[in-house]
């Protein structure tokens, strides 16, 4: 394939797919056509072979991100892929030439002259440049040579950050050194374990006019012994007797700011029943989190003889509901 290839031919209405298409948008679409225009699957078909041909050349410039970005410069500098008609007393044959007359303000003209290998892809641009500039060469990686700039976005950083429970509750601005440099960046509140954060721009700088990457953040929480973060809400355990759930009662509970709620347990409340207090979870700037009160009924370890005879009495008494009715044909299914 010639760089004039590259100029004339649009490898990516060759897959079906838009100029901002994705790796995987792009492979997703070479191997359905691949499928479909396949020689084995079309025998003597002289089209379906040529097809299979193009979406074969298309993929293979498309796939390589490198070989992607030139041309995509290269179609950009020719105007998206139309040749361009020659000077006076200039041959109409090679639209490079003409392409590159434009570039050097009209300088090179018609009279331009270069070598095409039959490599093609980015290699052969290259070589063309650097034939017309002397031996100087193109462009790669980004780096500026001979007056080209391929821009190219600068590499994101990594770091990790833990925060103390309330603080990540309550939000925080956290300091990193990338390269020797301070970056603050503000944790927002309610930032859960693991979360990663990007703060566009803050990684290291970037080449040939390119933007800066990324700084990714990770955040760890230190845990709580009571509260546990989930979303925007706070999540505990409460314990209540079994009289306490069985008959009802009203508790009162701590929340995170130092305050207690009275939380009513309703009658007949089993063990790992979450009851909502409204708005007592993590307050953002455009959420209310609630707080999750999980009930635990606590059986006791010990009981004194006339505990004993009460429960005994209680058994007595019962309507002898069995609890585990089903149980064993459910686990058979």
């Amino acid at each position: 394939m010639t760089g004039q290839d590259w100029i004339e031919k649009d490898f990516y209405s060759a897959l079906g797919v838009p100029k901002d298409a994705d790796d995987a948008a792009i492979k997703k679409a070479y191997r359905k056509l691949a499928r479909q225009y396949h020689p084995d699957q079309n025998p003597g078909d002289a089209s379906a072979e040529a097809k299979f041909k193009e979406i074969g050349e298309a993929y293979a410039v498309l796939s390589d991100s490198e070989q992607r970005q030139q041309y995509d410069a290269v179609r950009a500098m020719a105007g998206g892929g139309a040749r361009f008609a020659a000077g006076p007393g200039g041959g109409g044959g090679n639209g490079f030439e003409d392409v590159f007359g434009s570039m050097f303000g009209g300088g090179a003209g018609p009279n331009v002259r270069y070598q095409q290998y039959p490599q093609g892809g980015a290699g052969g641009f290259e070589d063309i440049l650097s034939s017309m500039l002397g031996g100087q060469g193109g462009f790669r990686g980004g780096r500026q040579r001979a007056g080209f700039t391929t821009p190219q976005k600068g590499p994101d950083v990594a770091a990790e950050t833990t925060l103390p429970f309330r603080t990540a509750v309550e939000g925080a601005t956290v300091e990193f050194t990338v390269d020797g440099r301070k970056v603050k960046t503000k944790i927002p509140a309610g930032v859960n374990d693991g979360r990663k954060l990007r703060i566009r721009g803050k990684g290291r700088p970037g080449s040939g006019g390119g933007d800066a990457g990324d700084l990714v953040v990770t955040v760890h929480v230190a845990p709580h012994p009571v509260f546990t973060l989930d979303g925007a809400n706070l999540r505990m355990t409460v314990p209540v007797t079994f009289a306490e759930a069985a008959l009802g009662t009203t508790v009162e509970v701590p929340t995170l700011d130092g305050h207690t709620v009275r939380l009513k347990v309703p009658a007949g409340t089993p063990t790992g029943r979450v009851l909502r207090v409204k708005g007592r979870g993590v307050k953002a700037a455009k959420t209310q989190g609630d707080l999750l009160v999980t009930v635990q009924v606590a059986v006791p370890q010990k009981l004194s003889k006339k505990a004993k005879e009460a429960l005994e009495a209680f058994a007595a008494e019962s309507d002898h509901e069995d609890v585990r009715a089903g149980l064993a044909q459910r686990a058979a299914e």
